[in-house]
């Protein structure tokens, strides 16, 4: 199929919308992703986003669509640059691909961003910052994020965003009442306060003050904003790309490492089945209110209260594309912070081959009827393969 015909195939639906789940290292596979919908000419109308994913969106809303790729892959290098034996650690790669050298690589990587931090988005806080606050008091996290405010500032056009050309949402957690909130361009100025809100994981970040509230990681509530776009009101017809960095299938753990890990995938994996199963109920009872109206004598058919209910009724079609990062076999608990260079581009080949493959597929992004609530595909299997 021809590239140019994707657009004509997403053009019957009102939106697009791209679902960012938040996974710290793991991001770089949503990367991978867009750059292979942009090669399609796919390209979304509301991107929302959790943690990395938010940053991940707000890099995409805040620039021109030619200039999106070379954001992302701007503030990924930034973020995982090459370390100065890589040269060494590609080698070593190449030699032992799937093996136990790799799992020692990635977790001396891991300890190297522990201890060291990130450039471009983290730092470890000062001995004198702890020494300094006495023994009742102190820093609210391990690491400060002033790096990753002018990381964003010099990637992100804030104007942009606010504008509105892409609508933009960020989830996050208020702190005092523990209640999820979306920091949205239809209901906020968007600022990289907002994006660091939405990223503030503790105990490692601290709590990001917006208007006198503090906000913490979204993902605490909920790690994928795929009830966000359900939910929105009124009704429209829309194809998703959910973009999930942590499987909710898994095998059982054989060791320490591996409980901690699959904790994780468990912790933060969607609820794309209980949301599309809610969904899907919603839209049985619209179905039967449709027809319980019909059955209404004339003269009440036009009632302030029958068309109160009508308008409640209207359903509307939802397609969700639904691609998950697969963790390779040398991968431990500590892969979402393990930021090396030659994992980041792992994960973003990994997401760039799942589009590609997912799109030899057309079939699956054509419209549903708007009488079935959403439809689902989990496009590849544990295989690999298409499904």
């Amino acid at each position: 199929m021809r590239d140019g015909s994707f657009a004509d195939l997403v053009t019957p639906y009102d939106r697009v919308a791209l679902v960012l789940q938040g996974g710290g290292a793991l991001g770089a596979y949503q990367a991978g992703v867009v750059e292979g919908l942009f090669q399609h000419d796919i390209h979304p109308t509301w991107v929302a986003g959790v943690s990395i994913g938010a940053i991940n969106a707000a890099l995409i809303a805040g620039n021109p669509p030619e200039l999106r790729c070379a954001a992302l892959s701007e503030f990924w290098s930034r973020v995982a640059p090459p370390s100065p034996w890589e040269g060494a650690e590609a080698l070593w790669r190449r030699l032992d691909p799937d093996g136990p050298s790799i799992a020692v690589l990635n977790q001396w990587s891991a300890w190297r961003t522990a201890l060291s931090g990130q450039p471009g988005f983290f730092r470890p806080r000062a001995a004198v910052e702890w020494a300094a606050a006495g023994p009742f008091a102190g820093p609210t996290s391990f690491y400060d994020t002033a790096p990753l405010k002018k990381t964003l500032e010099d990637l992100i056009d804030f104007d942009r965003i606010n504008r509105g050309d892409i609508r933009l949402s960020l989830g996050a957690v208020d702190v005092r009442t523990g209640n999820s909130i979306y920091f949205d361009t239809e209901t906020h100025r968007i600022g990289p306060e907002h994006v660091m809100a939405s990223g503030a994981l503790p105990p490692g970040f601290a709590p990001v003050e917006i208007d006198g509230e503090f906000y913490w990681d979204g993902g605490l509530v909920s790690n994928t904003p795929l009830d966000h776009v359900l939910e929105d009101q009124p009704r429209r017809d829309t194809l998703v790309f959910q973009v999930d960095l942590w499987s909710a299938t898994g095998q059982v753990p054989r060791g320490m490492s591996e409980v901690l890990e699959r904790q994780k995938d468990i912790t933060y994996s969607s609820r794309t089945r209980f949301n599309t199963d809610k969904v899907t109920y919603e839209q049985t009872l619209r179905n039967q209110l449709v027809t319980l109206l019909d059955r209404l004598p004339e003269e009440l058919r036009d009632t302030p209260e029958a068309r109160a209910l009508r308008r409640a009724a209207c359903g509307a079609a939802v397609n969700i594309i639904h691609l998950i990062y697969r963790r390779k076999s040398y991968e431990r608990d500590s892969k979402d912070y393990e930021f090396s260079n030659a994992g980041m581009r792992e994960h973003w080949e990994s997401g760039l081959a799942d589009t590609l493959a997912t799109l030899a597929h057309p079939e699956w992004l054509a419209m549903p009827s708007r009488l079935d609530g959403p439809v689902t595909h989990d496009v590849l299997r544990d295989d690999g393969k298409p499904s």
